[in-house]
C-alpha cells in the first residue's frame, strides 16, 4: 500500500524530466504561473487513462498487442513532432506579452492531456510499477490500485506546479532578452522532437 518506498519511488519518477515537465516548464516561461498550473493539470489528467488501463486490465492487452502499441506510439510521435515544429516556428510565443493573445486555459489543459495520453509507454510503466506495491493477499486489490493511483496523480500535479512556478520566477529575467527567446525556442523545440524520436525508436 502507501509505503515510504512507494512515495520515494513515485517522487523520483515524477521528478525525472519528461514530456510533461518540459511542457509545464515551457508554459510557465511563456505564459506565467497560472498557465503552468493548467499545464500541470492537463498533464496529470493525461495519465488517468493509462492508470485506468492498468487497473482494469487493458494494459495487459496493449502489452501483448503489437498493433495497439504501435498505433498509439506513432500517434504520440506525430503529436510531439507537431508541438516541436510549432514551437520552432512561433517566434512570438516566448515574448512577455499580457495583451490577451495567449492560449486559453482549456487549450493549455487539452495540449498537456494529449501529450501524456498519446504516450503508450506510460501504460506499460504503470503495469510494471503499481503491482509491486499491492498486497496480493488482500481480497480488495482494486481499492489498493485506486489509492496508489490517486496518490501518484496528486504527487504528479504538485511537482509539476512547483516546476511551473520555478519557471515563472525566471520568466522576465530570461525572456526580456531576444537572444534568450531564440535559445528557448530552439531548446524546447529540440526537446519535443527528441522525445518524439525516442518514442519512435523505443522498444516495447
Amino acid at each position: 500500500m502507501i509505503t515510504i518506498e512507494f512515495l520515494i519511488t513515485s517522487l523520483i519518477v515524477v521528478l525525472i524530466p519528461g514530456t510533461g515537465v518540459i511542457y509545464t516548464v515551457s508554459t510557465g516561461l511563456m505564459q506565467g504561473r497560472r498557465a503552468s498550473a493548467f499545464a500541470a493539470l492537463g498533464c496529470t489528467a493525461g495519465i488517468v487513462p493509462h492508470l485506468l488501463a492498468t487497473i482494469f486490465g487493458l494494459a495487459a492487452v496493449m502489452h501483448t498487442s503489437a498493433l495497439a502499441f504501435q498505433v498509439l506510439r506513432y500517434a504520440g510521435v506525430a503529436y510531439l513532432l507537431y508541438v516541436g515544429f510549432a514551437t520552432l516556428r512561433n517566434r512570438s510565443q516566448f515574448a512577455v506579452d499580457d495583451s490577451g493573445g495567449a492560449p486559453t486555459p482549456a487549450g493549455v489543459v487539452v495540449k498537456g492531456f494529449l501529450l501524456n495520453i498519446l504516450n503508450p509507454k506510460l501504460t506499460i510503466f504503470f503495469l510494471a510499477f503499481l503491482p509491486q506495491f499491492v498486497d496480493a493477499s488482500s481480497p480488495d486489490t482494486m481499492s489498493q490500485l485506486l489509492l496508489l493511483s490517486a496518490v501518484f496523480m496528486a504527487m504528479t500535479f504538485a511537482v509539476f506546479v512547483v516546476y511551473g512556478s520555478i519557471a515563472h520566477g525566471f520568466r522576465r529575467k530570461i525572456i526580456e532578452s531576444r537572444r534568450a527567446q531564440a535559445w528557448l525556442r530552439y531548446g524546447f523545440a529540440a526537446a519535443f522532437v527528441a522525445l518524439g524520436a525516442r518514442l519512435a525508436l523505443s522498444e516495447r
